[in-house]
């Protein structure tokens, strides 16, 4: 558990649709903390900074001021890059707690820079949606040694309703990136229903309804299907196509690194493909739903 008597440092590195609200929770419920931010856009940094956080100049300078850095960033590529651009930065006995959803062998690879320099790292990814970052409802998966897991609760806490320690490095993602894949199947078959019932005759409204009352029942059908797919609203800035498809070819190469061909994930990446050909990369990702007015 951290020091109670010491006032702890945590470095917030990338604020964006998640990020942004998970930070202004940590700065909320860790009154005590000081909050020390970067993000490359300004009125990404300026939403914090009005809650109280203090602006960093750079990464670097987040890392080497903060006992702990949490990294929420758009992909494995983004976090290399901030592991280069702060690995000569942290502190000794710093944690890094990378939120975003990257590549197993990234993470690991990370995870081992970080501890030659002296730190330790936990993968942290994140479910749920944006109302869930707000709302600081998320649950967070980790993967990393028991001791760090139990240093950084509290402050997972703060974003997070549910905090589940996966096992060792790597863990959170592994259960991160195959929850991702179980969730876009999920919404895929909930989508195919949803066209085949109305063109067959049956109101979208009650379908789902009735699938809700059985086995069909899921929290895709609860808000992807009824608040998205139902609504035919995929708004830009959510959980876009483009990430989705990121994060189905991560379930596609960790599949493949244990020797499982993916069928279901490869089928979902051809329907990421051509959502991404009719220029709906960056809606949210349910859009794919538009697909079946063009077969």
């Amino acid at each position: 558990m951290m020091d109670s008597n010491k006032k702890i440092t945590i470095g917030f590195i990338g604020l964006g649709v998640m990020g942004g609200p998970m930070c202004r929770n940590l700065v909320r419920k860790m009154p005590d903390a000081r909050i020390v931010v970067f993000d490359k856009s300004v009125e990404a940094i300026q939403s914090v900074a009005d809650r109280g956080a203090e602006v960093a100049c750079s990464a670097e300078d987040a890392a080497r001021q903060s006992d702990v850095v949490l990294l929420s960033l758009p992909n494995g590529d983004a976090v290399r890059q901030v592991v280069d651009a702060i690995i000569g930065s942290i502190r000794a006995d710093a944690l890094v707690i990378d939120t975003s959803t990257s590549p197993v062998d990234v993470t690991k690879e990370m995870a081992q820079r970080i501890k030659a320099a002296g730190g330790e790292y936990l993968d942290a990814p994140i479910a749920r949606t944006r109302a869930a970052a707000e709302n600081g409802t998320l649950s967070i998966m980790v993967g990393g040694g028991t001791s760090a897991f139990q240093r950084v609760f509290p402050i997972l806490q703060c974003m997070g309703s549910e905090i589940s320690h996966c096992g060792p490095v790597g863990s959170g993602q592994i259960v991160k990136i195959l929850n991702n894949m179980v969730l876009f199947q999920t919404v895929h078959a909930l989508s195919e229903a949803l066209a085949i019932g109305t063109l067959a005759g049956v109101d979208g409204k009650t379908l789902f309804d009735v699938f809700s009352k059985g086995s069909a029942d899921s929290f895709a059908l609860r808000n992807h299907g009824c608040k998205a797919l139902l609504a035919d609203d995929f708004p830009p800035r959510a959980f876009s196509t483009d990430y989705a498809r990121k994060d189905n070819a991560y379930a596609i190469a960790l599949a493949e690194s244990v020797g499982v061909t993916p069928k279901g994930a490869r089928l979902l990446d051809e329907v990421f493909d051509l959502a991404q050909q009719q220029t709906l990369g960056e809606f949210y990702f349910p859009v794919f739903h538009k697909l079946h007015s063009t077969d």
